[in-house]
């Protein structure tokens, strides 16, 4: 079975998603919520994570930590582990409550940051539970903007001082941010590899990490691929080129970056065979690359 990719550093922001097994409800009630929070403010200060943001639906949470430590598997593992033994045991149940593994998606602070905690909040308006975010009583919005006290898990400092120095200036703008997100499209289209979110220079960063997991056949194509430049720059120009840099090149394309021996051949005019008895030569000689 594949496992998504995992990328842990110091400073880390993901936008976290965990699904009930079968769509399953994994709030029946407001006792499950609430259980769900003590749990949340357990990893939270355990492992010394910020959450910017939160939405509690039915079927599903979502979250966005930052994790001074790199360690969200650790809190993860505690935080759906001991939530779904609760869970289980207030219900009389037995078995999984949550769909495989959680879904982390890491997000670039400049650029996503702040629309990702306002597109959480705006799930119950899109879902047409409410008609605001303010009538939601199970995401972040109403301690955000100053409605109610902040729960001790949720820090807003971060979220409210791109607004304004003032608390209430901040508070005001924050909701008028919100207000406006309704009408603006999701930033999902510009996701890379159900992975990242961010911009070129965020992936470019993100190489060491990225290169460390293209040899784990386990993590899907597209994530280990992330950040690889594209096949023209690779390869290069050919034309003119010595015979054992063209192979040199064709070689890594494929054993570095994952270039398919089709993608490689397409682009050079080589049939795939070609293409393979390149890459064998180059494993067998590996001096040479």
């Amino acid at each position: 079975m594949a496992r998504p990719l995992r990328i842990e550093f110091p400073g880390a922001i993901y936008h976290v998603t965990g699904r009930g097994n079968a769509h399953q409800a994994i709030f029946e009630d407001d006792a499950d919520r609430f259980a769900f929070f003590a749990v949340l403010t357990g990893a939270l200060e355990r492992y010394g994570w910020l959450c910017h943001a939160y939405c509690l639906m039915d079927n599903h949470y979502h979250l966005m930590v930052e994790t001074p430590d790199g360690n969200l598997a650790r809190g993860m593992a505690r935080l759906n582990g001991l939530y779904t033994q609760r869970f289980n045991r207030r219900h009389e149940r037995i078995g999984h409550l949550f769909q495989g593994r959680y879904k982390a998606i890491l997000v670039e602070r400049e650029s996503y940051l702040l629309e990702l905690c306002r597109y959480l909040v705006l799930n119950p308006v899109r879902a047409g539970l409410v008609r605001r975010a303010a009538a939601y009583r199970w995401s972040s919005y109403r301690a955000t903007a100053g409605d109610e006290p902040a729960p001790r898990f949720l820090t807003t400092d971060w979220v409210l001082s791109q607004f304004a120095t003032r608390l209430g200036h901040a508070r005001e703008r924050y909701a008028a941010f919100v207000a406006e997100g309704a009408a603006r499209s999701s930033p999902w289209p510009a996701l890379q590899g159900q992975a990242l979110l961010g911009g070129a220079g965020f992936v470019r960063a993100l190489r060491p990490h990225l290169e460390a997991a293209a040899g784990l056949s386990e993590i899907p194509r597209a994530q280990r691929n992330l950040g690889r430049p594209d096949l023209a720059r690779a390869l290069g120009a050919t034309a003119g080129r010595a015979k054992a840099e063209r192979n040199r090149r064709i070689a890594e394309a494929h054993l570095r970056h994952g270039y398919t021996l089709a993608e490689i051949g397409r682009h050079l005019g080589l049939h795939y065979t070609t293409v393979s008895r390149i890459v064998t030569a180059a494993e067998s000689n590996p001096e040479t690359l």
